[in-house]
């Protein structure tokens, strides 16, 4: 599938220079590029880091331990993610100064590293972040929501992103809306911002990437936003991570010897194919509540305790993601940036 831009949005970004920050996003062809050096992404899904003021202190202190193992991405939602309940969009589809502050720290904090943050809006699914806005919400809602992130990441001069407008298609499974529209909402904000979907079915021709649940095109970018390992039982984001009645996940952080094996393999296969692998984790993403303590934004263990189906609600010490980071940092090396904007 052919992408048709208009003539005069492809004469504004080719005569406006990219201004403010260290770092910039920018797509050409089938290529992610960095400060105009081509970059396969290789990150943390952190989704629910604006949770509170001390979670996201805990990505900010781990950034540097994640880019020594290479990693170069994280992503930070400002509704929902399933379990964190982040309302980070008030009721007239405005962001929540609370949530934007949170989300400037990380993206300023991933400029100065040169890393990037795929920054997302719309997480609809279970969480209970929608409740205000279930039933008040429209189309056009959603359009304010995208183009209001835009907005405030142009007027901030964040340029080291990537926007998310809509978590696997939640919003446009649930209410039928368009991801297209979506889009266009964003760009009209800000041309030159990279926005991308996330959706399955027909492809918006206005998406500059495509990630997870889309389908890929040959033409644009496309990059695994959420990797979990194929080789889990009962499903990975299914009965091995939730029980009913029990509101949050289980089994957190813990992993078999073959899911480890199927979670290297597909994160082998994304950087070598395509344009990129980021691992989503219970680990990552879990909530608070159940005494748990949530979300884990650190490496944790290398969660050798092969018998997952132990007291599957309790944290084991072992728990966490040290073992992919470990395969990541021998595989590709610690993350060095290009050189900063006008270095």
């Amino acid at each position: 599938m052919s992408r048709r831009i208009p003539v005069f949005l492809l004469v504004f970004a080719a005569a406006v220079p990219l201004e403010g920050g260290n770092y910039r996003v920018s797509v050409r062809g089938n290529q992610i590029l960095l400060n105009n050096t081509p970059v396969k992404i290789i990150g943390l899904r952190c989704s629910n880091a604006l949770i509170s003021d001390a979670k996201t202190q805990m990505l900010l202190d781990n950034l540097d331990v994640f880019k020594s193992c290479g990693v170069n991405t994280v992503s930070v939602y400002f509704m929902g993610s399933r379990f964190g309940d982040v309302k980070g969009y008030r009721p007239d589809a405005s962001l929540d100064p609370v949530y934007a502050a949170r989300m400037a720290r990380i993206i300023e904090a991933a400029d100065r590293r040169g890393m990037i943050v795929l920054v997302g809006c719309l997480y609809w699914s279970d969480s209970r972040a929608k409740e205000d806005l279930d039933r008040l919400w429209t189309q056009a809602d959603a359009n304010r929501a995208v183009a209001n992130t835009v907005r405030w990441l142009r007027e901030h001069e964040f340029r080291n992103v990537i926007v998310d407008p809509d978590n696997e298609g939640m919003a446009v499974a649930a209410k039928k809306w368009s991801t297209a529209e979506m889009i266009d909402a964003g760009h009209a904000a800000d041309p030159r911002c990279v926005i991308g979907n996330n959706c399955a079915g027909p492809i918006p021709p206005n998406a500059d990437v495509l990630m997870h649940y889309s389908a890929k095109d040959g033409v644009r970018p496309w990059f695994e936003s959420e990797g979990s390992p194929s080789k889990t039982p009962q499903g990975y984001w299914g009965a091995y991570s939730k029980e009913p009645g029990y509101y949050n996940y289980i089994r957190i952080g813990r992993y078999t010897p073959e899911m480890k094996v199927s979670q290297i393999e597909a994160t082998r296969n994304a950087i070598a194919r395509d344009n990129g692998y980021m691992l989503a984790s219970t680990w990552l993403q879990c909530g608070q509540g159940e005494g748990i303590g949530g979300p884990f934004m650190t490496p944790g263990g290398r969660a050798e305790n092969a018998n997952v189906d132990e007291d599957v609600k309790t944290l084991r010490p072992d728990a966490g993601i040290l073992w992919w980071l470990e395969f990541v940092k021998q595989e590709y090396g610690p993350w060095n940036p290009p050189p900063p904007a006008g270095k």
